[in-house]
């Protein structure tokens, strides 16, 4: 037998009792303890788990408890490294009912990303708004010209701002200041206070990921010149496979094309009710 293969079943001490997790052939312990996307993870359903002890809690009189994780597929973008990018999990969260009841447990974990509404408007007609769209080819949704507005996975960092300075210079080719961005979704939804640790961000399928996307304004004056070289600018970063041309929408219209991207139809809805509340400058 060889004893430096990696045992098929491991356990987290951070839950009581401990937790075993099933690994699939593959995948490294440590590998999986050091992905910032299941670390967040269960971090988030250990406090959600234990908020079960208070008394006006929903499911305080048949609490559930995290039995078991059992991993179904990881992938890297690079097969060499040691980091993740994706997992495929089934947690087992069950009550002690005779019979227990089971909680839907299938989770595809990618982490956090931010995503950036782009607001131009010429400085010689300052009443026009124009977005700056991203169109690329998005093979999981079938499409090879699927337009949506500026986003990119955090991979672990926890600067918002600067994350998402760093995507639109390699997707629209701007350098911005992190201080011209606002946080959308955390202005919207601070005053919200929930006992879970869910992160102030917009989560766009909860019930199959947990995928939580930050969405940032950015909205500035430039020259129309400016704005008429951006049209159809070919962007990307080449080393991640990225061939982005860049679209511009007129905001008025902006759903007739834009309605099919979750972060672009959550960040004008965050747009326009923070302009109607008299939040947004």
């Amino acid at each position: 037998m060889d004893s430096s293969k990696e045992p098929p079943t491991m356990y987290l001490d951070d839950f009581q009792p401990k937790v075993p997790v099933t690994l699939v052939e593959g995948l490294k312990w440590k590998e999986l303890l050091a992905f910032p996307a299941f670390q967040t993870w269960k971090s988030t359903l250990k406090t959600s788990l234990s908020n079960q002890k208070f008394s006006d809690h929903a499911l305080h009189d048949t609490p559930y408890k995290l039995r078991s994780i059992k991993i179904q597929s990881f992938d890297k973008f690079d097969p060499k490294s040691e980091t993740l990018n994706f997992v495929k999990m089934d947690a087992l969260v069950s009550n002690d009912e005779k019979p227990p009841k089971r909680l839907p447990g299938i989770v595809f974990l990618r982490g956090g990303s931010v995503a950036v509404l782009m607001i131009v408007r010429p400085t010689d007609s300052p009443e026009e708004r124009w977005v700056i769209m991203t169109e690329q080819p998005r093979v999981p949704a079938g499409s090879l010209s699927f337009m949506e507005i500026p986003a990119g996975m955090m991979d672990g960092e926890r600067n918002i701002r600067g994350k998402a300075v760093q995507e639109i210079e390699e997707e629209v080719g701007m350098k911005l200041q992190d201080r011209d961005l606002i946080d959308m979704t955390k202005l919207a939804v601070q005053g919200h206070e929930v006992l879970d640790d869910v992160k102030m961000a917009m989560y766009p399928s909860p019930g199959g990921c947990d995928e939580w996307i930050s969405i940032l304004l950015w909205e500035k004056e430039i020259d129309r010149q400016q704005i008429e070289t951006l049209k159809g600018k070919l962007t990307g970063n080449r080393k991640q496979h990225e061939m982005i041309t860049l679209r511009l929408l007129n905001y008025e219209r902006l759903l007739e094309v834009g309605g099919r991207d979750a972060k672009t139809l959550a960040a004008w809805s965050l747009y326009e009710y923070l302009k109607r509340t008299g939040q947004l400058p």
